[in-house]
């Protein structure tokens, strides 16, 4: 699927055709559509097919007058997938008549910035737009991790209370996704390193203070990743021990109260045998039986509930 967008007076605006000046935005194109874009403005075809590769890594790269930057992106599976949460490639392809950014998969990122929330962005400023769309990833970024730490902190409710392992490998699905945003981050990183010593952003003094806004985001996301991940894998180490202890806390109560129930069978074991015993011909002898019975299961459960047992 192919979107065409172009800045006017208005604001950002949808086109039909491609022009100059516009920003055209390519979902899992095909190879007509990369062949006509090939055609028409003389792209290498390996700069619109490498960002379709879910493996591929944030690096640049310049050939014939374009210039290819890949990004790694968060991308939400949902959270019934056996990782929630995990990075694909964006490409960002900038030449001298039109920028063109190509994904496998739909995301809020272009959403974003094709919804108008992003204010001043202009399809004619190409460093700008590659600033501006970096700042709207790390923002994705930052969103993200908060959605993965409320989702946590439920599993933390839960995990006090639970005597399965399911929520430790719900809190793993999201260890793995802490992983992938790690990995990510630091290469997206190290791309815009690449970026700052070929002078890219270096035109005027507000693509710099954005520059400086767009990595400080970044170094947030890094760190706040970092954090997170710490912290959850010494609470999956902890909650695993939490769900032993449940567990034996529940053996322990079952060994208890089987005692405590075996204690008056044993009682009327005895008193069933067809041997002479005290109190047979007692007409009181089945209540002080089950009276015997009764008081010794007692002292049992006082004795245990005095020894913390119950």
């Amino acid at each position: 699927m192919i979107t065409i967008f172009k800045s006017t007076d208005l604001g950002l605006e949808p086109m039909e055709a491609l022009a100059d000046g516009s920003w055209v935005h390519m979902v899992n194109p095909g190879a007509e559509d990369i062949a006509h874009l090939h055609e028409q403005f003389s792209i290498p075809t390996d700069y619109i097919t490498s960002p379709l590769d879910v493996h591929e890594r944030a690096r640049t790269e310049r050939e014939d007058g374009c210039m290819l930057i890949v990004l790694r992106i968060p991308y939400f599976e949902g959270d019934q997938a056996d990782i929630p949460y995990i990075t694909v490639p964006l490409g960002i392809i900038l030449t001298e008549r039109v920028i063109l950014t190509v994904c496998k998969f739909k995301t809020p990122v272009i959403d974003s910035l094709a919804g108008g929330r992003v204010r001043g962005l202009s399809t004619t400023r190409r460093t700008r737009f590659v600033l501006q769309l970096l700042m709207a990833v790390a923002t994705l970024y930052l969103s993200y991790l908060r959605n993965i730490n409320d989702r946590v902190e439920w599993l933390e409710d839960k995990l006090q209370r639970s005597l399965q392992n399911k929520e430790v490998l719900e809190l793993l699905k999201y260890q793995k996704s802490l992983t992938y945003f790690t990995t990510a981050l630091k290469s997206n990183d190290l791309m815009l390193g690449r970026l700052q010593k070929m002078r890219l952003f270096r035109q005027d003094e507000e693509d710099e203070d954005l520059l400086d806004d767009v990595m400080t985001e970044i170094e947030q996301a890094i760190e706040m990743t970092k954090i997170s991940s710490d912290i959850l894998s010494q609470m999956m180490d902890a909650f695993a021990s939490i769900i032993s202890n449940n567990l034996n806390v529940v053996m322990k109560f079952l060994a208890s109260f089987t005692i405590v129930l075996a204690l008056p069978s044993v009682i009327a074991s005895i008193y069933g045998m067809n041997v002479d015993l005290p109190f047979q011909e007692h007409r009181y002898a089945f209540l002080i039986t089950m009276g015997a019975a009764l008081l010794v299961s007692l002292v049992t459960v006082y004795v245990f509930w005095r020894k913390d047992w119950l």
